[in-house]
């Protein structure tokens, strides 16, 4: 038994290990039958190219690294090829997207655009049909950052306190109340916000009431749930260590949660809500039924209609005006705008989370 122990040891210990060389090799292998296999069968469209190149990459740095290292380290380079090939065909669609925008949204992103609103004069009209640049999206912008803060003001505070809730008292019947009702709420339809809200805003202030709160009310009611999930994780994830030791320390469980549970979950919680905002920005039909449509600036979401720059993306592809080209510019552009938004609020939580970070996780 221990000769044969040390006969396996041996042969591991001086296995040869595939080099950066090796591995480029097999590579660029892959990419070479990526590209001829589906030429020769008469289809060279770059789906196929992806395709065959991921499975041939996968095969042939499995083949070389048994021929080389044997069965185990073969086994954990074919997950590792397999791994990073699943992460790269996801990222491909995501990657095209982005360029996509920006390549369409770029040639109307300009002065006009950021400072413009639709409520056009006539000359603006005519320099349009003489395929000149006019009209923007400022009051989509304005539009979009009011509704979208209302609904965080809204979700926020009530999804953190009900995640407390859950977390740290929550037992018996009304917490498994909650938990689905919050798990309900997960799956509710956009629209069917926007129709609820509306008809509360209908009901309240008569027919026809359409405003930015009303928009923010049904935002709030998608965006809860995901507040409530990522930061109920967050909390659980602290280690109960901590809050023991607090308690030995004779600190009440309140101030526990303020200045330990908090502070310690604080990083997850900000980029939990930073996806419950990025999940809510480009809702549109909610909001075209609660928040309606205007064609200029409407700081006032108690009063009146007020535009977002998902709406009005919709609005400037289906209804492109004269010319046609003008409607579908404005409405790349507007979809650039809402990548560089949610961009932006993905960097603010990621700083903050770093800066509001207790001092011994940084």
């Amino acid at each position: 038994m221990t000769t044969v122990l040390d006969d396996r040891s041996a042969s591991v210990v001086g296995a040869r290990r595939m080099s950066r060389n090796v591995q480029g090799s097999i590579a660029g292998a892959a990419l070479l039958l990526g590209i001829s296999i589906p030429n020769l069968l008469g289809d060279g469209k770059w789906g196929w190219v992806l395709v065959v190149t991921a499975l041939s990459y996968v095969a042939l740095i499995y083949v070389g690294s048994r021929a080389l290292e044997g069965r185990r380290q073969a086994t954990d380079r074919l997950m590792r090829a397999t791994v990073t090939v699943a992460f790269a065909l996801v990222m491909l669609p995501l990657l095209s997207v982005t360029w996509t925008v920006i390549r369409e949204g770029v040639g109307r992103f300009d002065g006009k655009f950021l400072r413009g609103t639709m409520r056009l004069s006539p000359e603006e009209l005519l320099a349009q049909r003489d395929g000149l640049a006019a009209g923007g999206a400022f009051h989509a912008m304005v539009g979009t950052l009011i509704i979208t803060g209302l609904a965080a003001a809204i979700a926020v505070p009530l999804g953190l306190l009900t995640a407390v809730y859950l977390v740290e008292y929550g037992r018996g019947r009304l917490a498994r109340a909650i938990t689905t009702m919050v798990d309900v709420m997960t799956g509710i339809p956009s629209i069917v916000a926007g129709l609820c809200a509306y008809a509360l805003f209908v009901i309240v202030f008569g027919p026809g009431s359409r405003t930015g709160l009303a928009g923010g009310l049904a935002l709030s009611v998608l965006m809860t749930p995901v507040v409530v999930r990522s930061a109920e994780e967050m909390f659980r994830l602290v280690p109960n260590e901590l809050r023991e030791a607090s308690y030995a320390l004779g600190v009440p469980k309140w101030r526990t949660i303020l200045r330990v549970v908090i502070p310690t979950a604080i990083a997850g919680v900000l980029t939990g809500t930073t996806l419950a905002v990025a999940r809510v920005i480009g809702e549109t039909a909610p909001l075209l039924i609660a928040a309606g449509l205007a064609q200029e600036t409407n700081v006032n979401p108690f009063d009146g209609r007020m535009t977002s720059l998902p709406v009005f993306t919709y609005y400037q592809y289906v209804q492109p005006g004269i010319p046609t080209e003008a409607g579908v510019a404005r409405a790349w552009a507007a979809a650039l705008m809402l990548v560089l938004i949610v961009a932006t609020l993905f960097v603010l939580a990621r700083v903050l989370a770093n800066v509001l970070k207790p001092k011994g996780l940084r």
